[in-house]
């Protein structure tokens, strides 16, 4: 029965992928375009958004889309009496059997169905006047850059055995113009004065090319010189620019000319008024603007630094940290970018669903502007709930929960207090787990620092400051840690894509509460300690098979041999392998505190979420216990600086990211492309806490292999955690559109960690000793699939293992397939 069912199905599949199914005699289904310049075939990438026609979007080569949409039938019924008509055996039966309730809805899933097919794109009909029409926008493009004797030709090539057309679009654009002689003539002169004092260079170029996009920067640039010396009314419209196209020799005059006067509405008659400077007269500011009590008449008002507030209730706001959003005072020259600058420095605040400001003429005068800040406030407490299921290598099974409240202008300064609880739990191999924890915040929109330091950043950069203090609880998780933060923090955007970030105060204080579970968890250390015992005679056994008992059994027995000198001759693998695994219990069983000092740069060029061609940057540079270190004189047992008899964390921490994205040719498909380097140095005997250690693998690292198993180095353990001190990753990725929502992604993940400790304990595999140690990256490739739902992006990646480091001989290739492959699944993009 399955087979026969299997059958069907492919056979039902094969008859959807005649993909001219739907399309009638006469018409015929586009499934080429093909673009020739001066005789040459080119893809023409920066032609295609003039294309009105395209064929369906194929995915490996097929049109997947296509294929589902032919699965339906225009023709099918559209309402379920439509359906019992046509199928009356069916409607009936379902009736007779239930009810005529269940026979509507057994109708409506078929109907709702055949629907869902015809949801996806059908098959793309050539049109002769869609092909005219691209052909007049190519042509048009290419006289927009100067090609003003070119030619379009359009020819389209039908198969009307298949119902199939090819259009080939064959474009000459000959010999392009360039500019000659450029005049420019300001009727103002109240502008002309300001032109001749901007020492504006202008982008029009005797010699150049002539293209539009010229035209339009230089309008753009002087719109803005005049908007930025007070002239509010100045717009395009006062611009011309008249090219001479009476020339024969391929080159043109540019007459650029500004015109005196605006036009303005006089009561149905337009006339002229000359254009001069502005300068704001009144600054108006209604802190509770709705639309619904705009008529309504203000109760509160009061005046600060010359800028005027009203409320229709109360003024809620401190009119001192509110004016310093304000960067148009009164009796200032209007400027275009203070007044963007206003706008937003008062978005930043996060207090506002709107911002609106306008500017009216003050009634009498025509140089002078009244400003109006219309300010509709959020919410005062917002609620905010989230949640997410996780799976890895560690995890089979997790959810998290966080609820979190947020209070605004909680102390009248446009404050955000923010109180968070979380709480997950999850299921593994070693049993259920569970975490609790909560923190509160609060952001601050200037700088509070003492000793006037807070006047070092101007609040142009809008200047933040956060105060964190937050505790976790983790139960099952590790060695059941119990974690204490407090973070002061400062931030500030140095300009539109540079943001700076400086950690003055980021202490952790982790405790851990089950130590004597080490073994349960690192069973391949136990595992390994047994090993070595059943060749270790100087030690008195619990039990006569000599595996040992949990926990101080293994634990005395680490030490026993880690001072037996004798034993280091006669075994030194073993003896090596032993204090190993004694190093890392210290580590990982060890509290610390961890004071860090850090700073973070920040590069991103991205314009907007749209933008799909930008760079991004990132660089942390951190220190923990420098200061700390310093004042303590205290060491523990293993001779490990302490305060107040907690280990100190003491490293410099390095890391660097760097991201650049492309989009390619049609649709959104981008390559993606990103690298990371970070490493820890320790100093003052210090041991890396595992928490700041580096791992490698994951859904978002080197996605062929699970989270801690990669590394360090050549190495292969078979630890469950695996760590190191340095790191280096890259991956490519490129992403395309498959149907609808669905997106896919092809990629390659390269990289590993290592150790640069210097500590005796490591092997010399596992350590990075000079740039030969880069032949131990691992290599990573597979393909995955995502669905965009906007706001959120479902991903699952499928990971192949292509060069392991850890082999000895074969590293290439050798576990690549589906039985060794990593599967991922995850939230959003891995980078």
């Amino acid at each position: 029965m399955k087979k026969l069912s299997f059958y069907f199905l492919f056979i039902v599949f094969l008859i959807s992928c005649n993909s001219t199914k739907h399309v009638i005699e006469g018409e015929h289904m586009l499934i080429k375009n093909e673009i020739f310049i001066d005789s040459l075939k080119t893809q023409g990438a920066d032609l295609q958004k003039y294309i009105l026609q395209k064929p369906n979007p194929r995915f490996l080569g097929l049109p997947l889309g296509l294929y589902i949409y032919n699965l339906g039938d225009k023709n099918k019924p559209k309402t379920p009496t439509e359906w019992a008509k046509e199928n009356p055996r069916s409607y009936n039966f379902v009736k007779s059997i239930f009810s005529e309730k269940q026979s509507i809805a057994y109708a409506n899933s078929f109907i709702n169905l055949n629907e869902s097919f015809l949801d996806y794109k059908g098959p793309e009909i050539v049109s002769d006047i869609k092909v005219k029409r691209t052909a007049d926008n190519l042509w048009a493009y290419y006289k927009t850059q100067g090609f003003f004797k070119s030619s379009v030709n359009a020819e389209i090539k039908r198969d009307s055995t298949h119902k199939k057309a090819t259009v080939s679009y064959y474009i000459k654009k000959g010999k392009p113009t360039t500019l000659d002689t450029i005049n420019i003539k300001i009727e103002s002169t109240v502008l002309d004065s300001i032109y001749k004092n901007s020492n504006l260079e202008s982008v029009l170029k005797t010699g150049d090319q002539y293209k539009d996009q010229t035209f339009r920067k230089e309008a753009a640039s002087i719109v803005k010189l005049f908007r930025n010396k007070g002239v509010y009314h100045f717009t395009e419209s006062a611009l011309g620019f008249y090219v001479d196209s009476t020339r024969t020799d391929y080159k043109t005059n540019v007459d650029f000319i500004i015109s005196a006067n605006r036009l303005i509405d006089d009561n149905g008659q337009y006339k002229e008024r000359p254009y001069k400077v502005h300068t704001v007269k009144e600054v108006n500011v209604i802190t509770d603007y709705s639309y619904t009590r705009k008529d309504k008449t203000f109760r509160d008002t009061v005046s600060y630094n010359g800028i005027n507030f009203y409320a229709y209730r109360k003024i809620r706001y401190n009119p001192k940290y509110l004016s310093q959003s304000i960067f148009l005072n009164q009796g200032e020259i209007y400027k275009d970018t203070l007044t963007n600058l206003t706008r937003t420095h008062l978005k930043s605040l996060q207090n506002f669903k709107s911002t609106n400001i306008s500017f009216t003429t003050i009634p009498g005068s025509d140089d002078e502007l009244k400003m109006d800040i219309l300010l509709a406030p959020l919410e005062k407490y917002t609620l905010g709930i989230e949640s997410e299921l996780t799976h890895s290598n560690i995890r089979n099974f997790g959810v998290s929960g966080k609820f979190s409240i947020t209070n605004r202008n909680t102390f009248k300064g446009a404050e955000l207090l923010k109180l968070s609880l979380l709480g997950s739990w999850f299921n593994s191999n070693t049993g259920p787990g569970w975490e609790i924890g909560a923190d509160a915040s609060i952001e601050i929109p200037r700088f509070l620092a003492p000793f006037g330091l807070s006047k070092l950043v101007p609040k142009e950069m809008s200047p933040r400051t956060l105060f964190s203090l937050g505790s976790s609880f983790q139960k099952n998780i590790g060695l059941d840690r119990q974690t204490f933060t407090f973070l002061t923090d400062y931030k500030w955007q140095y300009n539109a894509k540079k943001t700076i970030q400086l950690e003055v105060i980021n202490a952790q204080y982790i405790q851990n509460l089950n130590v004597s579970s080490f073994f349960t968890i690192y069973n391949s250390e136990y595992e390994s300690l047994n090993e070595v015992a059943q060749s270790y005679d100087n030690f008195n056994y619990n039990n006569s098979d000599r595996t040992l008992d949990l926990p101080e059994e293994a634990i005395s027995f680490m030490n026993t041999v880690a001072n037996d000198n004798s034993f280091q001759s006669t075994n030194p693998e073993e003896f090596n392998n032993t204090l190993n695994i004694l190093d890392r219990y210290n580590i990982i069983t060890s509290d610390f505190l961890i004071p860090t000092i850090a700073y973070n740069y920040t590069y991103n060029n991205q314009s907007d979420f749209k933008d799909n061609n930008f760079s991004f940057f990132r660089v942390r540079l951190a220190n923990s216990g420098n200061l700390l270190g310093l004042l303590s004189k205290e060491t523990n047992a293993n001779d490990k600086k302490t305060l107040l008899g907690i280990p100190l964390a003491q490293y410099f921490k390095t890391d660097i990211e760097y991201k650049k994205f492309w989009t390619l040719g049609k649709g959104n498909s981008v390559f993606a492309f990103r690298t990371f380097l970070g490493a820890i140095i320790t100093y003052d005997n210090s041991d890396i806490p595992f928490t700041k250690s580096y791992f490698a693998g994951g859904s978002n690292d080197i996605r062929a292999w699970q989270t801690y198993e990669l590394g360090p180095g050549a190495r292969d353990s078979g630890l469950e955690y695996n760590v190191g001190s340095f790191k280096f990753l890259t991956s490519a990725e490129y992403r395309f559109d498959v149907i609808n929502r669905l997106k896919g992604a092809i990629f390659v993940d390269a990289g590993n960690i290592w150790d640069i400790s210097g500590s005796s304990f490591v092997e010399d595999e596992a350590k990075f000793n000079s740039f030969s140690s880069l032949k131990n990256i691992a290599i990573g490739s597979g393909f995955g699939a995502r669905l965009d739902f906007n706001f959120l992006i479902i991903r699952f990646d499928v990971g192949f293992k292509t060069y392991e480091p850890s082999l000895n001989d074969n590293k290439w290739f050798k576990n690549y397939n589906f039985n060794d492959a990593v599967y991922n699944i995850g939230i959003n993009y891995p980078f």
